[in-house]
This record gives C-alpha cells, sequence and structure tokens, in this order.
C-alpha cells in the first residue's frame, strides 16, 4: 500500500499548476471518512474529519455544509420547486410526497467539533449552518470532526437506493460536503436536483459494508487484495472474508468530489487504456448488459485518445464506468450510468459523462452558476468524440459534416419560442426546466463553436489546450475563458461574451438585395443585420461555372482578422474586407472582377454562425 500511496503522490502532484495571477486563490480540503453501512436498514453511520485550509484573505466565522439527502422528504425544496415548475422532471414528478419514513433520505448531525470545541449548528433543509466557536483566519488550517448517521433515500434523482435497473446503492451527493468559499463568498445553494460547487481536495474514505457486495468509487481502491468477488474479474486472488462486513479503502487526490456504489451482482472488467489509464466496467451482468458493456472498453480506449489529443491530457491513473443512478451523472474519476441502453446509448453517455472530466473536473467552474461551461462545453467534447469514432469505424452510424447541428437547431427553436433566459441566470432559479437544458448543453456548446467560427480552427485548437493548461485544478468563470481566446487570437472578445451569455439577444443576418442580377464585375452585394447581436461573416459566392469564393467580412470591435480556415475552405480564394462597423445595419461589397454569374450566395456556409433564421441565409440567382 505505501508503494502505491507514493506513486499517488508523484502522479498528481505532477499535475499541479501555477496560479493564473497573484490574486488568484482557492481553497483547500482534506476528507477522511469512515462508514458503516447497515444495508437491512439502509442507513450508514459516519466519522468524518475535515481538514480546511483557509487561503482566502477573509476571515471566516462560520462555515455551511451541504445535506443533500435531507432533499428527499416530503415538503423539501427539491419537493415544492418542482411542484411548481410548467415542465415537471418526469424523473421526480410527484413521488418524494409519497416517500415512506424507510425511503425517506436524512442526515442527522450528531456532533460536530472545531478541534476540541463543540460548533453550535443550525439545520435549514439542505443546508447546515455551523457557528464557529474560533474564527477560521487567512492562512489557516483547522479541522473540523463531524459525527453522522444517514438514510438512503429511495433512489428518486441521481443519488440513493434500489434504481429502476435494480442497483442497490447509488451514492452520489451522500456525505456532509462543505460548500465552497470563493471570491465570490459563500455558496449555500439548497439542493433542487441541479448542479454543484466544492472545493478541491483530498479524499480518504473506508467504506465499512456487507462481504457480499461489490463496490466501484471515485479514487484508487487501496486494499484489492483484501475486497470481495468482483475483482476476481481481474485475475486477482482474493480470499474469502472474515466476519459479515469487509472495508473497502479508497484514496482519491486532487478531486472535487467522491461517489460510490455498490451491489451484491457487479462484476468489474479493467482494461488498460492505450496510455495506461486504468478503465473500470462496474456493472450488473445479464442479457441486457453482457454483449453492449464487453464492447465498450475498446471503444472507449479508441475515444480517450482522441481527447487527449484533443482537451489535454487525462491526468488520473484511472475511471470507471458504474452501472447506477438514473441516466448519466458525472464525478470525479467515476460516472454512475444506467445500463440496460443499445450499444450507440451506451458509448454516447460514457463519452459525454467522461468528457465532465475536463469541463468540470479538471476545469471545474462553478456549475451552479455557468452550467453552459459544464454541460454546453462537454455537449461540444462529446459530439466531436462520438464521430471521431464514427469517422475510425468503431461505432456505426453516419459521420457528420456538422456534429454540432442538433445543438444548433436546439437553441434556435428555443431562441424563436419565446422562453429563452440569458446564460448568466443561476441554474436553480430558470423559470423552466426546457430553458435550463436547452441553454445550458446546446447554447452552452454553440457558445463554443462559435468561438471556434469566430477565431479559426487552428488558432482555436491552440487556445483550447492554453485554456486546459493555465486553468487546470481550478475554477476558472467565463471571464477567465475569454482571456484565454484573447490572448491566443489577438481579438477583443468581451462583446461576444456580453452579447451571448449576458443577454439573449439574437443573431439574424440576410442577403438583402444583389445588384445587376448577379452579374459581374459590376455586381454589389447588401448584407443586413437584421438581429441585435453583430457578428464576423463568412460568405461564400458560388459561380455558374461551379468555381466558388469567400469574402470574409470581420466585425470592427473585434480588432483582428482570422485567418483562412483550410480544413473548412480548401483551395478556395479568401478574401478578407473591410471591418463591418457593428452599429451599421448593412452593408454593402463589390465582387471582383470576373467573367460568371453568380449562382448563390451563402452567409453561413459553415452552419458555424447561429443564425436563428437559416431561411434567409441563403440568396440564389434564378
Amino acid at each position: 500500500m505505501k508503494n502505491i500511496v507514493i506513486l499517488l503522490f508523484v502522479c498528481y502532484t505532477s499535475y499541479l499548476a501555477a496560479q493564473p495571477s497573484a490574486s488568484y486563490w482557492q481553497q483547500e480540503v482534506q476528507y477522511k471518512m469512515d462508514i458503516d453501512v447497515d444495508v437491512k436498514k439502509n442507513q450508514f453511520t459516519g466519522i468524518q474529519e475535515l481538514e480546511y485550509t483557509n487561503n482566502s484573505p477573509d476571515t471566516l466565522n462560520r462555515v455551511f455544509y451541504h445535506l443533500y439527502y435531507n432533499a428527499f422528504q416530503p415538503g423539501s425544496v427539491m419537493d415544492e420547486r418542482n411542484k411548481y415548475l410548467p415542465d415537471v422532471d418526469p424523473r421526480v414528478g410527484d413521488r418524494i410526497p409519497k416517500l415512506r419514513k424507510k425511503e425517506i433520505g436524512f442526515h442527522d448531525i450528531k456532533s460536530l467539533k472545531l478541534g476540541k470545541k463543540t460548533v453550535t449548528f443550525n439545520v435549514n433543509g439542505t443546508i447546515l449552518e455551523c457557528f464557529l466557536p474560533n474564527p477560521i483566519l487567512p492562512g489557516e488550517t483547522v479541522t473540523l470532526r463531524m459525527e453522522f448517521l444517514s438514510q438512503i433515500p429511495l433512489q428518486i434523482r441521481r443519488t440513493g437506493r434500489d434504481n429502476k435497473e435494480g442497483v442497490r446503492y447509488s451514492m452520489s451527493q451522500w456525505y456532509p460536503k462543505i460548500c465552497e468559499y470563493d471570491a465570490e463568498g459563500w455558496h449555500p445553494n439548497p439542493y433542487i436536483g441541479r448542479e454543484f460547487h466544492s472545493p478541491w481536495g483530498d479524499f480518504e474514505v473506508n467504506i465499512t459494508i456487507d462481504k457480499s457486495y461489490v463496490l466501484g468509487a471515485t479514487g484508487v481502491l487501496l486494499n484489492y487484495n483484501e475486497v470481495g468477488k468482483g475483482y476476481q474479474a481481474i485475475d486477482l486472488i482474493v480470499p474469502e472474508p472474515e466476519g459479515d462486513k469487509i472495508t473497502w479503502q479508497y484514496k482519491a487526490e486532487n478531486v472535487i468530489d467522491f461517489v460510490w456504489a455498490a451491489d451484491p451482482d457487479y462484476v468489474v472488467k479493467m482494461k488498460k487504456a492505450y496510455d495506461g489509464t486504468r478503465m473500470y466496467f462496474v456493472y450488473q451482468p445479464g442479457e441486457e448488459t453482457n454483449e453492449n458493456w464487453s464492447l465498450l472498453p475498446n471503444i472507449m480506449d479508441e475515444a480517450l485518445q482522441f481527447m487527449n489529443k484533443r482537451y489535454g491530457k487525462y491526468p488520473y491513473p484511472q475511471y470507471s464506468f458504474i452501472q447506477g443512478g438514473d441516466g448519466g451523472m458525472e464525478y470525479p474519476m467515476a460516472t454512475l450510468i444506467t445500463g440496460n441502453r443499445n450499444l450507440g446509448s451506451l458509448v454516447g453517455v460514457s463519452v459525454h459523462e467522461w468528457m465532465h472530466s475536463w469541463y468540470q473536473f479538471m476545469l471545474a467552474t462553478n456549475e451552479a452558476l455557468y452550467p453552459w461551461m459544464d454541460e454546453g462545453f462537454t455537449t461540444f467534447g462529446t459530439n466531436e468524440t462520438m464521430n471521431y469514432l464514427r469517422t475510425k469505424g468503431v461505432l456505426k452510424g453516419e459521420v457528420q459534416e456538422n456534429e454540432h447541428a442538433r445543438s444548433y437547431l436546439s437553441y434556435g427553436n428555443l431562441a424563436n419560442s419565446g422562453q429563452e433566459e440569458a446564460l448568466s441566470t443561476h441554474s436553480d432559479h430558470y423559470m423552466t426546466n426546457t430553458a435550463y437544458g436547452i441553454g445550458s448543453y446546446s447554447k452552452g456548446n454553440v457558445f463554443l463553436n462559435q468561438v471556434e467560427y469566430i477565431l479559426g480552427e487552428e488558432v482555436f485548437a491552440k487556445a483550447l489546450h492554453r485554456y486546459f493548461n493555465e486553468w487546470k485544478f481550478k475554477h476558472p468563470t467565463p471571464k477567465d475563458f475569454i482571456r484565454i481566446m484573447e490572448k491566443e487570437s489577438g481579438f477583443v472578445l468581451d462583446w461576444y461574451l456580453e452579447y451571448f451569455v449576458y443577454t439573449t439577444k439574437q443573431i439574424d443576418y440576410t442577403i438583402s438585395s444583389v445588384s445587376n442580377k448577379g452579374l459581374i464585375p459590376k455586381a454589389e452585394v447588401t448584407v443586413q443585420r437584421i438581429g441585435e447581436m453583430p457578428m464576423p461573416l463568412d460568405v461564400l459566392v458560388e459561380y455558374t461555372d461551379g468555381s466558388k469564393e469567400i469574402y470574409y467580412i470581420p466585425l470592427d470591435i473585434m480588432r483582428g482578422e482570422k485567418s483562412q480556415d483550410s480544413s473548412l475552405y480548401p483551395d478556395l480564394a479568401y478574401n478578407v474586407l473591410q471591418d463591418w462597423n457593428w452599429v451599421n445595419k448593412e452593408y454593402v461589397f463589390k465582387l471582383k472582377k470576373g467573367k460568371n454569374k453568380i449562382k448563390s450566395i451563402d452567409i453561413n456556409p459553415s452552419m458555424k454562425l447561429a443564425d436563428i433564421n437559416p431561411d434567409n441565409n441563403i440568396f440564389e440567382n434564378n
């Protein structure tokens, strides 16, 4: 075990990067937890020692904890919030009010001490407010020791017991977790089933449970040679444990959360990826799982090769795909996914949840404030990775010319529906699940894909890696992201962030007229901006002889011009025009001299411009 711990230390610390600036800081936690599970009562007792380092310049007189299990009680904030949304989440529905006493979730805090002094506290739903006997000074490290009893709720949303596929325990959001404190203060958000924000730190978790159970979890399992039957699938000689229970010992470093799952029927398969990353596949064997889960390891190995190259190197020693939960939910070094799926669906959810390792578990934005940087960026990576797998032939399906087209369509429908809310809306405060979901996943994806459109593919690829390298293991904000894009491109991009994130102003351009019936050299093209949001434009002109050329119209407030995208417009003439002044509604440009007649003009040939009315984007000279 000693050698394993030393190896972990070397691996993790080699990825710790310098802070982005002298003024940046983030809090640090060290969790040590001993958990004893009673599988008959569906309860567990816990002892938690939390070493908390206050790296902020502020003196802290109180701290807050999340008590997520308290959401699974009639009358909870999750229950009440779900009742009044016009588009209720069907996974929750009216199930919480129907929970019986033995089916609800709860955290009963027995004691809490700061050092040797007792801490007084109040429980308000899913938040524990603690009044410290001594303040935590800037730069100080203290230890908070908690004893608690928890009941695992009947699985309703993400966490709990006995999900629809019969998995006994899906243990996410399962422990009292200290809230994040950052430059914006404390974030004690009541849990309504949406997003999270957590400090970086290390976890040592010992889980004692009935010896018939097999576990999968965040972190590295330190006592392979002692645990139960499931890990015999990795060609280990595992002795039969003495007594009724056994303790599973896990260690995870430089993560923001810890998840685990347990079931007596789990089997565990392991494959070393091309770079040595250990991939674990933890699932219930059966007719609906055996074939597809046996194909998953090789496909995910191929996916990792692309993700490492495109988005930055996955730094942890392993990753676990665990059957459980109520769909797909991401956690550090592991995911919970429902397993009875066809192969395409299984691969899709596996890619998406692992992609969250980049856009949430290495680049840990406050996803409660910026869910689009979490789900949207992950959707972007998922779409690209799935298309890559189809291109390589390891996954059946048609290779898509524009793998993000569905996100553009979804965003466009929302924008035209009148239900759109600004991406700057806190995730808990969207008025509908539709606006939250499409905004976070689809519009967030469109945001990133349009940055690629503005910068050009080559510059964007470099900027994406720079963002990863400078902000991994930290908490970047939208401004941090856009500054990296500016530094790499030389452009000014504050306008893009302000329009697309902080407002619901829309992009809509059209070709209002073409003079001289499209005959050149005298033809003039007038482009009109109908929407309120300005953007640079790539205009594709096709002539009757089949030749094509690009007219690129930069936007003046960009303060720069992108180079030709060789992958988008190979071998085409690339004409850079004068800047379009953003206040002007119209822009007129002349076509160059030639002998051919115009066949068509397209102001969005790449389909990367999120124009909400694509029907008026093409002029055809009939």
